[in-house]
């Protein structure tokens, strides 16, 4: 199955699109890597999506990537004696640690690293910050906070406390239990939720260790203020801009988007940006043209792929969506614009050889006009290293690890092929120009460049570069 365009499409799967045969026209209609948001549904449902998933997999004869979203720590309110409050704007309300909920001045707020973590002045969001508080006084059982904004809360509404640094496991027991179970399934990549410091994703790496990349969601200002470290010890980053936009000023949101691309570009690394990105066909067959604008915005940093979410999990018109977004990342990279935009945001790279190689082979495929960029890799790493590049030709990456090749369905221009590694050099440029041939990149007689690393199967070798004639 080959896309005529570069960034990828990142599809969650929910009610409206469990069904085997809404997966097949989600797949067909553009998507690339399917999501499983483990804050709903059962193990039987995920498990019947993934089953889905890899039957059409092996029906089309490509890669299909998979990725488990875990929930994470979820701050929450408790049980209301009426199920809602009105809170009004300069009253005095209290929290409580064990509160019954039986009035404004005994809030439930069942979560004692709250308690430990505030400050006079902190302010404290409730439901995505449409009700905000400040802290007067806070305590070990009890927090006194003035309503700057009012609003009605109900029952278990989610609370953000923006700056906070709460001493807490991005990994709660119900996302241990759902890793294990994801694992065990054979999911692609695994999305870690919370994460406010770099030592947040060494517990999970303790736990999925090679059996799939590890995705940090970039949701706090705390993870900001160290984004190097947590990029470094992750395998990819997503923007998730709807927690993101609570936890920091709205107008911060977009260049923090642009600063994430580029990070992630200079590390070599996958970046998705989500939330809310078609937010509007939930329940319209059309987006705006905001919501337009803002997917093209990402497709111009050049991320390496853009995320629906109840689009195509819950929403009315799922395929639509799907289709939508294709279109407007195939106009956008069509556009006479992009690649001087992608040009002037181009990040240099490490100055190693393997670096350099791949750096080298996206420059010689331009120069020479080939048809393709030819890639042997046992991690994917020589793959992310010729895409760093953004090189407007085709990235076939050749993998022996089904599970790699999985993984390189989120990476941007790539085309992921299983295929055993080669026995001798000679080989490299055969298998080479017939997988160009066979999957339709290249005619006899036209060039490849081929990028592989000597001695095969070694990870992270990139050191070999030919020009090929198929």
């Amino acid at each position: 199955m080959r896309r005529s365009r570069f960034a990828k499409i990142v599809a969650t799967v929910g009610p409206a699109t469990a069904a085997p045969e809404m997966i097949r026209s989600l797949y067909f209609s553009g998507a690339d890597t399917f999501r499983l948001n483990f804050s709903h549904g059962s193990h039987d449902d995920h498990a019947g999506v993934l089953a889905s998933i890899r039957r059409l997999e092996h029906e089309v004869g490509t890669p299909i990537g998979v990725l488990q979203d875990l929930q994470g720590p979820k701050l929450r309110i408790g049980s209301l004696d009426s199920g809602k409050l009105m809170l009004n704007a300069g009253e005095t309300v209290r929290f409580s640690l064990d509160g019954g909920g039986d009035g404004k001045q005994s809030i439930p707020l069942p979560h004692p690293e709250i308690f430990a973590a505030v400050h006079p002045g902190q302010d404290v969001l409730i439901d995505d910050g449409r009700v905000r508080l400040s802290v007067v006084s806070p305590g070990d059982k009890e927090i006194v906070a003035r309503v700057v904004v009012g609003g009605v809360i109900r029952d278990h509404k989610g609370v953000n406390l923006p700056g906070a640094l709460l001493d807490i496991s991005p990994l709660t027991h119900k996302d241990r239990t759902d890793l294990a179970f994801g694992l065990e399934l054979g999911v692609d990549w695994v999305a870690l939720s919370f994460v406010q410091r770099p030592s947040d994703l060494l517990e999970a790496r303790s736990l999925i260790g090679e059996a799939a990349g590890l995705i940090a969601k970039i949701e706090t200002p705390m993870a900001l203020e160290c984004i190097g470290d947590i990029i470094a010890l992750s395998d990819g980053i997503m923007v998730a801009r709807g927690d993101l936009g609570v936890e920091i000023p709205l107008e911060e949101v977009p260049p923090r988007q642009k600063e994430l691309v580029r990070a992630c570009r200079l590390a070599a690394k996958p970046v998705i940006v989500a939330t809310q990105m078609l937010d509007s066909m939930t329940a319209m067959p059309t987006p705006t043209r905001a919501e337009a604008s803002d997917v093209a915005t990402a497709i111009y940093d050049g991320a390496d792929a853009v995320m629906l979410s109840a689009e195509s999990a819950s929403g009315a018109y799922p395929i639509e969506a799907v289709t939508m977004m294709d279109r407007i990342i195939k106009s956008t990279e069509r556009h006479h614009l992009y690649r001087s935009l992608l040009d002037a945001s181009q990040v240099g790279e490490e100055i190693t050889p393997p670096h350099a190689v791949a750096a080298a082979g996206a420059d010689l495929a331009a120069a020479i006009d080939a048809r393709a960029i030819i890639g042997f890799t046992a991690s994917g790493t020589t793959a992310a290293r010729i895409a760093r590049r953004r090189p407007l030709v085709p990235i076939l990456a050749l993998t022996p690890d089904e599970r790699v090749a999985g993984r390189m369905s989120l990476l941007w221009g790539v085309h992921s092929i299983v295929a055993a590694d080669p026995s001798s050099s000679d080989d490299i440029t055969q298998i080479a120009a017939a997988t160009a041939r066979k999957e339709g990149y290249a005619e006899p007689g036209d060039l490849a460049i081929v990028i592989s690393g000597v001695p095969f199967g070694l990870r992270g070798a990139t050191n070999n570069l030919r020009v090929a004639a198929c």
